[in-house]
């Protein structure tokens, strides 16, 4: 986990799905899979973050048979062409998370943060992989009626250090969290949150900031999420800026740059 935090990571989103927000049914053969895996590499993605199921606003949960039939198949034929490389596994099911771990995964990324699945967090404790631990209220077909908080800041450091907690009693540590930026937030509570990101440092576990082309930045500029890689590059400049240790994207030839830059300036503080 040093590794997460010792320089910024930029994971690359590969949807497998026909009704994600921005790239959806881009991704549903076998070619298109590979090709682009072989990009994101060669633009410099640190980990493959693979997705089954649309976690967009109002979306519907696929069944884990939809789900596994889209996912494992991929997986496999990933890893058996770019053997060794990092693979995230983006599922709120403990049994996706079990199946695809075995089938070479190596990263578990839940949306839910275990709400969805109680069986999760002893499969992670079990598997014993870096777990990203995402805040979300209700599911994605419900969120975005879910947005009344009195403080988000102090509520979500206080479901993290709740969740956090749960998993360090079943001896589990290598805990990644996310804020879940546009998932049961308001277009304000999102800035809110992007405002005071290092707030959650205070845990001392990586962050992960998944920003890229969300509708805190297409509503905000009133364009569509083909023309937010402007918008996403600025707010995660911003995100590194406030203390992001990985950066989820859809363009990774932008985030890795913007990560060089960033380590430029760094390095050059005095």
């Amino acid at each position: 986990m040093e590794n997460f935090l010792e320089h910024p990571k930029v994971m690359g989103i590969l949807n497998v799905t026909p009704d994600s927000f921005f790239d959806g049914g881009r991704y549903l053969t076998e070619k298109a899979v590979l090709n682009r895996v072989e990009q994101m590499l060669k633009e410099g993605a640190d980990i493959i973050d693979i997705g089954a199921f649309s976690s967009r606003p109002g979306a519907d949960l696929v069944t884990y048979h939809e789900e596994k039939q889209r996912l494992i198949p991929f997986l496999k034929v990933i890893l058996k062409t770019f053997p060794g490389i990092g693979i995230s596994v983006d599922t709120f099911r403990h049994q996706i998370a079990k199946e695809a771990i075995e089938a070479g995964a190596t990263i578990i990324n839940d949306i839910s943060g275990g709400e969805l699945d109680p069986e999760m967090f002893n499969t992670i404790a079990q598997l014993n992989v870096p777990y990203i631990m995402m805040h979300m209220r209700g599911t994605p077909k419900t969120m975005q009626k879910q947005t009344n908080y009195v403080d988000i800041v102090d509520e979500l450091k206080n479901y993290f250090n709740r969740k956090i907690t749960q998993l360090n009693e079943l001896g589990f540590k290598k805990i990644i969290i996310d804020l879940g930026f546009g998932f049961g937030k308001t277009l304000e509570q999102n800035y809110h949150l992007l405002a005071n990101l290092t707030q959650f440092k205070c845990f001392g576990l990586p962050i992960l900031a998944g920003i890229s082309r969300k509708s805190m930045l297409y509503k905000a500029l009133d364009i569509t999420p083909d023309n937010a890689l402007n918008a996403s590059i600025a707010a995660n400049a911003i995100a590194l800026e406030r203390g992001a240790n990985i950066l989820r994207v859809h363009d990774v030839k932008a985030a890795v740059e913007t990560v060089k830059i960033y380590e430029l300036v760094k390095q050059n503080e005095k």
